[in-house]
């Protein structure tokens, strides 16, 4: 049996699981729409967080800070696999090489899209941008929305949590992390 077939029939039993009719019109191509869904976010471990950023990386003399904000993110709990829905906001110091914008939020959608908790791909977005940029400085702060805290559990609507990375002068410079947290403050919790 190949693995999408294995998968669809243990999507198959879910649905009857809870009750429904897995031959009714409605749910008759769920099986295979949900593992579709799975494989779109889910393909984030198929992907390489470096050879995004080396394929967009060019010379400058630019030695000032860079931020992106309000990277917009959708991932799923490794505990419930529920929603996680946020925001990135990333900046780094160029160190003699600067990366094409639009590779920023695609190394958030990388680490996004796999079973995550917060935390941990607050790390791995912040180290890959690291290791692969070598900058003077990298911040990373997700402010997310976590579906196994409102639609079940504690069900607390609209909390959010707020979690950082630092590395480099962000984290030794008080005046440096300052600015990068004035920055993003504007973007938190809106």
């Amino acid at each position: 049996m190949s693995n999408e077939l294995e998968f669809e029939n243990s999507v198959k039993n879910i649905l009857e699981y809870i009750g429904e009719d897995v031959t009714r019109e409605g749910l008759e191509k769920t099986p295979s729409r949900v593992r579709k869904a799975f494989e779109f976010m889910c393909g984030g471990y198929k992907q390489n967080p470096e050879e995004i950023i080396n394929s967009a990386l060019f010379t400058s003399s630019n030695d000032e800070m860079v931020v992106i904000k309000d990277i917009e993110f959708y991932s799923m709990c490794e505990h419930h696999m529920l929603p996680i829905i946020g925001k990135a906001h990333i900046a780094y110091i160029p160190n003699g090489k600067v990366v094409g914008l639009s590779k920023i939020p695609r190394v958030v959608d990388v680490f996004a899209r796999r079973l995550q908790i917060q935390e941990q791909m607050t790390e791995q977005i912040c180290d890959a941008l690291h290791e692969s940029l070598n900058p003077k400085g990298v911040a990373v702060m997700i402010d997310a929305r976590h579906m196994c805290m409102e639609m079940r559990g504690v069900e607390k609507i609209c909390s959010t949590t707020v979690t950082s990375a630092l590395r480099g002068l962000f984290k030794k410079d008080k005046k440096t992390k300052d600015e990068f947290l004035s920055i993003v403050a504007q973007s938190l919790h809106k």
